[in-house]
């Protein structure tokens, strides 16, 4: 399974918890196997192969970042694995790359695996020559080489071992070629290095053959003069640790600090002496020297095609990144969705299991039951009746939302394993770039119709925290949610004319919303780089287990706040106060030109957004067409539910997280308003 962009294990369920079902894992006092790499080149595939059920996913130390851990055997011997996030180079731009780049720094790993995608084997090695530099025991694992094969791409393994001396090996993980020999490598290494599972809590890395990048003069001085002056232990190389400097490393420079202490100013002044002697910021010129040594070691040891084959793969491809040809097939991958989600699912399914089973015989079963056994009327409400816990909650859960989530997920998981995706953020990019963001963004955006609360999880991915605060506002505000947008679409169904006037309008406020906020948030541009995995079929079994894994975390995260909803409805009915919530806000429907039931679908959104939607799935056949297409908008507009917030919450802060809060409410109204008193200006009946 290629390591997928939305990786299932990205779920609101971390901080601590175990993945898998297996308990939390505790790899201390085991050689530690660090996996690095780029984003889609297979580390996850290595994980699982090397792990197997034992893992666990868990914040790492203070950032909000997930890394996964396992323990694992390799001829008898425990071993502990963990899974880096993504990163290009050594010195981090994203927080991902930061913490990726703090696990080597500070964790000591026994054997360094860098998993590389053979066929871009050019712009990976240059991270391969920086672990070297950095004195780290790495195992270079050109993995996708099926891949490279069939583009006729060839790699010397045997003479890039030679060149780099370290070990090389050749892997197609999917398929699980090459596994047991790199098994073996990785055991041979740690064996020769002297790892044991006993008493590795104290070992050290120990360096393997540095293949040291030439760089210029100026460069090559300030690097010696800052080994000379730094006394401090440390787990990279001096001159590993010399070359984060000259690239303003903060990380770094804080931890040589530390360990310097007033000998840290004269390192700071060399650094400071060797960057005013480049019109250019040093990390382009390192990077540069990096690339060219790179390039003259492949020039040995890789053999490109002559003539490349263009395959049927490689031009749908391109034409899904051409504007040309990309939009519309991006509009027909939107048609499709909505006829297997918002019809199929929305319709068919929901229809069947609303009517057929829980309306003709789960809920009056259950209200039989209750009329004849339950003498107490506030415990007959607590479980049937109108709102009950199981004639409300589950209903909801099961009959409304589940048939769409399913459908939704399902179709996600075709769409993720196919490596669309990528290539939809390179066709949008310069459209998000006039909002603030690049099409990186495009990830959790999309991530969002399947579930917000993911996807502002997912956000920590983007480069910079204006990039991350922009696309949180946009998700809170403009993104439904799988079963929010589902029910909307439901909703609609059959009435091609608001379907469109909705669509047109979400459009427009996310773009006009992201427009304004951008110009009024200061902060950088931001830069866009991806690497685009192959365009597949997708694999039955991968969609099966990615579909599963979300339909799992949905029964666990998800139907518990039906119910819990139910309960705190109950409670509000025994009290008053859920008459007093919809007295208060019934002026505001009333305002949307809505009935004023409505007022209980609106409350209801304020434990979810899709709990609310479902109530004015209930209402649908009560209104007029305008009010559907005001009710729709207003909801979709509506504030985040309440898994989302506090995600929100522990992502972006309190300040910020409530600041959202106190725009979306206002905002959704004053939209939805607006749209019902300019239908009923010009006389337009839906």
């Amino acid at each position: 399974m290629q390591e997928s962009i939305a990786n299932p294990r990205i779920l609101p369920e971390s901080n601590g918890a175990s993945c898998h079902g297996g308990p939390n894992v505790d790899t201390s006092g085991l050689p530690l196997i660090a996996i690095v790499g780029s984003p889609n080149v297979g580390k996850s595939v290595l994980f699982n192969t090397l792990t197997g059920a034992y893992v666990t996913v868990s914040n790492y130390p203070g950032t909000t970042v997930e890394v996964s851990r396992g323990k694992g055997r390799l001829a008898g011997q425990p071993v502990g694995v963990v899974d880096t996030p993504g990163m290009y180079r050594l010195v981090p731009v994203t927080e991902e790359e930061r913490v990726a780049r703090d696990i080597l720094l500070q964790e000591r790993p026994a054997v360094t695996l860098h998993v590389v995608d053979a066929k871009n084997l050019e712009r990976m090695l240059p991270m391969t020559l920086q672990l070297i530099e950095a004195g780290q025991p790495v195992i270079l694992v050109c993995n996708l080489m099926d891949e490279a094969e069939r583009l006729g791409v060839k790699i010397n393994t045997t003479a890039l071992e030679q060149v780099l001396g370290i070990q090389v090996v050749a892997t197609a993980l999917t398929t699980g070629r090459g596994a047991d020999r790199l098994k073996e490598v990785v055991l041979s290494s740690l064996n020769r290095n002297g790892h044991s599972a006993a008493g590795c809590a104290n070992c050290e890395s120990k360096p393997a053959q540095v293949a040291v990048v030439q760089y210029p003069p100026a460069i090559e001085d300030a690097l010696q003069q800052i080994e000379t002056q730094m006394y401090g232990s440390y787990q990279l190389t001096h001159r590993s640790i010399a070359l984060l400097l000259l690239q303003n490393d903060a990380g770094v420079a804080a931890l040589v600090a530390a360990q310097e202490g007033a000998q840290y100013a004269d390192v700071q002044a060399t650094v400071k002496a060797a960057q005013g002697r480049f019109s250019q910021p040093l990390s382009l010129v390192i990077a540069r020297y990096q690339r060219e040594a790179a390039s003259r070691i492949l020039q040995k040891v890789l053999t490109q095609p002559v003539r490349r084959v263009s395959r049927f793969a490689e031009k749908v491809s391109e034409a899904t990144m051409n504007p040309l040809t990309g939009i519309p097939l991006l509009l027909l991958s939107m048609y499709l969705l909505y006829q297997f989600v918002g019809v199929f699912g929305a319709q068919t399914l929901v229809d069947f299991f609303e009517n057929s089973l829980f309306g003709a015989y789960v809920n009056p079963w259950i209200n039989g039951l209750l009329a004849t056994y339950v003498p107490w009327p506030a415990i007959r409400d607590l479980i049937g009746n109108q709102y009950g816990v199981i004639t409300l909650g589950v209903r909801y859960a099961i009959a409304i939302i589940l048939p769409i989530v399913g459908t939704f997920f399902l179709a996600f998981s075709v769409i993720e394993d196919s490596g669309y995706l990528p290539r939809l953020a390179m066709l949008i990019d310069r459209v998000f770039k006039k909002i603030g963001l690049n099409g990186r963004a495009v990830i959790p955006m999309v991530l969002g119709f399947g579930c917000d609360t993911m996807a502002t999880i997912v956000t920590r991915t983007l480069e910079t925290r204006r990039e991350r605060v922009l696309s949180t506002i946009l998700l809170s505000l403009a993104i439904p949610c799988s079963a929010q947008l589902g029910v909307m679409l439901g909703m609609l169904s059959g009435r091609n004319d608001l379907l469109l006037i909705w669509a047109a309008i979400m459009t427009g406020i996310f773009l006009l919303v992201g427009l304004v906020t951008a110009r009024l948030m200061p902060g950088e541009r931001p830069t866009f780089y991806m690497e685009l995995p192959p365009l597949r079929l997708p694999s039955p079994k991968n969609v099966f287990v990615k579909t599963y894994t979300r339909m799992e975390w949905y029964f666990r995260e998800v139907f518990p706040l039906f119910i819990i909803a139910s309960l705190v409805i109950w409670v509000g009915r025994l009290t008053g106060l859920f008459d007093l919530a919809i007295s208060a806000l019934e002026p505001l429907v009333r305002w949307l030109g809505l009935p004023d039931q409505t007022a209980v679908a609106f409350l209801f959104g304020f434990f979810r957004r899709d709990y609310g939607a479902a109530g004015l799935y209930d209402l649908r056949n009560t209104m007029t067409g305008v009010q559907i297409l005001v009710s729709t908008v207003t909801m979709t507009l509506f504030v985040p539910c309440v898994a989302q917030f506090s995600v929100t919450v522990k992502e972006r802060g309190w300040k910020t997280a409530l600041a959202i809060i106190v725009f979306i409410f206002p905002f959704a109204f004053l939209i939805g308003g607006l749209l019902n008193w300019l239908l009923m200006v010009l006389g337009i009946k839906l």
